[in-house]
């Protein structure tokens, strides 16, 4: 019998595949299938999802790794709000609460935090490497190296843009009021065939709410619009720290809202931009369990799999009244 979990962090909903159950762990292709499948809400599972976290033995000294199949089938190198989620399955597989989970980027530190609310449980995930080299992203522009604080009038003309990779390669902007129209049409642009980012990127906006206070949404590659991206709001607090130093504390967390809740990120700025220290902190919610025979699993017959209700996300919603935007 093969567990998964449907879990989100801010309402960034995943599914937490334990490869090591398996008898037979599935290929790559096969893994590209089982995310295309799981997460469109057309094939009526859990209403689908933003991708598949994938977790295997660790090939290095970290206790497990995680890879992130997106929902279109693509896989990212990592994911924030994800990392969260698969720290507290880790967490509470192997009875620790301090320890380093594999990526593709790097091995990132984690620890269980203090719960949000009751019934509300958190992790604090580092988030690395850093980089604003064009070359990483990758993108393509007027032969520059770097992309900070730049107006691109083929994007948007009003604007300016900082791009940032976390390794997830990201394109962020500071605004009044985010345009949810003009946010998803660049998106768009950006994640088909161009000439800017010709391996796509997510698509961030913010607003500043005060010091220390941001609201971010994410049109994010390989999926669409999504209530939360954690790597997104991470390199979006870094952007904050170093354009807007004004309303940037770096003895505090930065409290970052999203369309399906809120997080906090830790900046430390340090002699050079890469080196500066993100952690993202915020919840790591389990709401449901899906039972499935392996022989079913590796067809891919989700038609005989048995659900129950962990009953957390009544918590998390409340969680989510106490505050708003």
């Amino acid at each position: 019998m093969v567990q998964l979990l449907k879990v989100h962090g801010s309402e960034n909903q995943f599914f937490i595949f334990d490869q090591t159950q398996l008898n037979q762990q599935l290929t790559d292709e096969e893994l590209s299938k089982l995310g295309i499948k799981l997460c469109d809400p057309k094939n009526n599972i859990l209403n689908g999802a933003d991708g598949v976290l994938v977790v295997n033995d660790a090939t290095d000294n970290a206790l497990a790794q995680m890879r992130v199949i997106n929902a279109d089938g693509s896989e990212a190198k990592m994911c924030g709000n994800g990392l969260r989620t698969v720290s507290r399955y880790l967490s509470e597989k192997f009875n620790e609460t301090d320890f380093n989970i594999q990526t593709i980027g790097a091995d990132l530190e984690v620890k269980k935090s203090a719960d949000l609310a009751d019934g509300v449980p958190a992790f604090s995930v580092q988030i690395k490497p850093i980089s604003f080299a064009a070359k990483d992203l990758p993108f393509s522009y007027q032969n520059m190296s770097e992309m900070i604080n730049e107006k691109v009038p083929e994007f948007l003309p009003a604007q300016t843009f900082t791009s940032i990779a976390v390794p997830n390669p990201h394109l962020i902007s500071f605004l009044d009021k985010i345009n949810e129209k003009e946010l998803g049409q660049l998106g768009k642009y950006l994640n088909s065939p161009n000439e800017y980012f010709p391996e796509g990127v997510n698509v961030s906006f913010a607003e500043i709410l005060g010091k220390n206070k941001l609201f971010v949404q994410t049109y994010e590659r390989g999926v669409g619009f999504t209530n939360a991206c954690g790597t997104g709001m991470s390199a979006t607090s870094l952007a904050f720290a170093m354009l807007h130093p004004n309303d940037f504390d770096e003895t505090k967390d930065i409290s970052v809202y999203n369309p399906g809740g809120m997080v906090k990120t830790h900046v430390t700025l340090e002699n050079t931009k890469e080196e500066a220290n993100i952690h993202l902190i915020g919840n790591a919610t389990f709401t449901d369990t899906l039972d499935i025979s392996e022989a079913d699993f590796h067809k891919l017959d989700f038609d005989k799999f048995d659900i129950k209700s962990t009953g957390e996300e009544a918590k998390y919603q409340a969680f989510v009244d106490a505050f708003v935007k």
